[in-house]
């Protein structure tokens, strides 16, 4: 598969590597141009391109957003439009400022900046390091690493269930975007690693 991933902070540049060599095609983008993704492209090796977020957008098949929530209006809502897109920002007021966001879920308001994209949120409960280390392909699925999925969009989200169980993780499902609300920061999920079975048993609880 084509990936775009724009932003190549700590989780995009985890996820660029991690799914260049699960064998997929990625182009990463940040704010500043391909020019300034040279060396780290070079340094991710795997045919890894840069890109513009435009070009990126445009680029995949499938596009994970993972900038900084606060810069939600700079995502090339046009280019993504009919994609998945996996959501993978986190709201937080302190640096990102205040945004209203009509009682949505974080995701469902980035979903309805991104009209007519498949939004799925995923990523954003684990950190980088662990993204880096924890997945690993032989263990049985409700042995592995959780990472949260939602979406209102099921061929979407088992898009993305395949490719978190490609890089070694399962995906466990919260529900529809605005369900997307208990995996916010500040919630029980929010952070603890987790493995499939003892993550459903926390959400049925």
């Amino acid at each position: 598969m084509k990936i775009g991933i724009l932003g190549a902070g700590h989780i995009g540049k985890a996820l660029a590597r991690l799914l260049a060599e699960a064998g997929h095609e990625v182009g990463l983008s940040n704010s500043r141009g391909p020019e300034t993704l040279r060396d780290l492209t070079a340094q991710l090796g795997h045919g890894i391109k840069a890109f513009n977020s435009e070009d990126a957008a445009r680029f995949g098949e499938l596009v994970i957003e993972t900038i900084p929530f606060g810069k939600y209006a700079n995502l090339p809502a046009v280019q993504m439009e009919g994609k998945i897109v996996i959501d993978t920002a986190n709201y937080y007021p302190q640096r990102d400022g205040q945004i209203d966001l009509g009682g949505l879920s974080e995701s469902a308001f980035i979903a309805h900046h991104l009209k007519g994209a498949r939004v799925v949120k995923a990523f954003n409960t684990i950190a980088s390091a662990h993204l880096e280390t924890q997945g690993d392909v032989n263990k049985p699925l409700d042995e592995r690493r959780a990472i949260f999925i939602a979406g209102d969009d099921q061929a979407a989200k088992d898009v993305v269930t395949g490719l978190i169980e490609q890089l070694g993780f399962a995906a466990v499902d919260t529900g529809s975007l605005e369900d997307s609300k208990i995996q916010q920061p500040g919630t029980p999920i929010y952070g603890p690693d987790l493995t499939a079975a003892q993550a459903r048993a926390a959400l049925n609880s």
